[in-house]
């Protein structure tokens, strides 16, 4: 992204650990996340690119575009690059000072207008007036029995016409698990992470990222009131949804 801060190589898991702690967005995390995610998540950059395209389709003159768990920003910045409804601001939220400090300074640096910074609990906030949210990798760090109440609220503070994005992590059934585990490993060794790294990481993330199956995603949109879901996009087990706030319109469905 345009101004983003420069990351540090990833190395918080290179030396052997006799204790590893749950994962935490702390500020070493923050000073090396931007090179952890690109090098962990297949596809990171084509779904935080067209995230910013998708927004700007949907962005409404004089409402608010919601980016809930912004970390460094790059999807704030992928949605200030392409959106162009008049009017509109983009509010980024974020529980970790330490990635509310570093995503101000990246934007700051590249014209931050239009975007608000919140450190707060996404569970928290009021969210009002929206025409755009995100969620990207963010969800699944919410605990299972509190993800439908969260979209819920995202749900009734969304305008007609408006839509959510949600990117996850996916699990899958045994067999097709094991695949994608064994390809998603693959793809982080050909970045550059060594085995000790993925397994020290892999244990960081046990009981803090819980990943669910697409379908549970989907039917969990649809209880808390989103007409329509469709997948867009998936590399390996990350996916990124598109939920419709209203149904979409017949001339739309039969566009080709």
């Amino acid at each position: 992204m345009n101004g983003r801060i420069m990351s540090s190589r990833d190395r918080l898991y290179a030396e052997l650990k006799s204790d590893i702690e749950g994962f935490l967005f702390d500020s070493k995390v923050a000073a090396v996340f931007e090179d952890m995610i690109r090098r962990s998540v297949p596809g990171y950059g084509t779904a935080v690119a067209m995230t910013g395209v998708i927004a700007a389709r949907y962005a409404q003159d004089n409402t608010d575009i919601y980016d809930l768990g912004c970390s460094l920003g790059a999807t704030t910045a992928s949605i200030q690059q392409y959106h162009q409804a008049q009017h509109c601001s983009i509010i980024a939220v974020d529980s970790s000072q330490s990635m509310i400090d570093s995503c101000r300074e990246a934007l700051d640096s590249s014209s931050a207008g239009g975007v608000q910074f919140m450190c707060d609990d996404i569970r928290d906030i009021e969210i009002t007036n929206a025409s755009v949210v995100v969620l990207n990798f963010t969800l699944q760090f919410i605990p299972v029995d509190q993800r439908l109440e969260l979209l819920q609220k995202i749900y009734a503070g969304m305008l007609p016409g408006g839509i959510l994005i949600l990117s996850e992590k996916l699990d899958f059934d045994h067999q097709q698990q094991q695949l994608f585990t064994d390809l998603h490993h693959v793809f982080k060794q050909a970045n550059g992470y060594s085995d000790l790294e993925i397994s020290q990481k892999r244990t960081a993330l046990e009981n803090v990222l819980l990943p669910e199956t697409m379908e549970q995603h989907r039917q969990r949109l649809l209880q808390a009131g989103f007409a329509a879901v469709y997948c867009w996009f998936q590399c390996l087990n990350f996916a990124s949804l598109i939920a419709f706030k209203s149904a979409l319109s017949p001339d739309m469905e039969d566009d080709e």
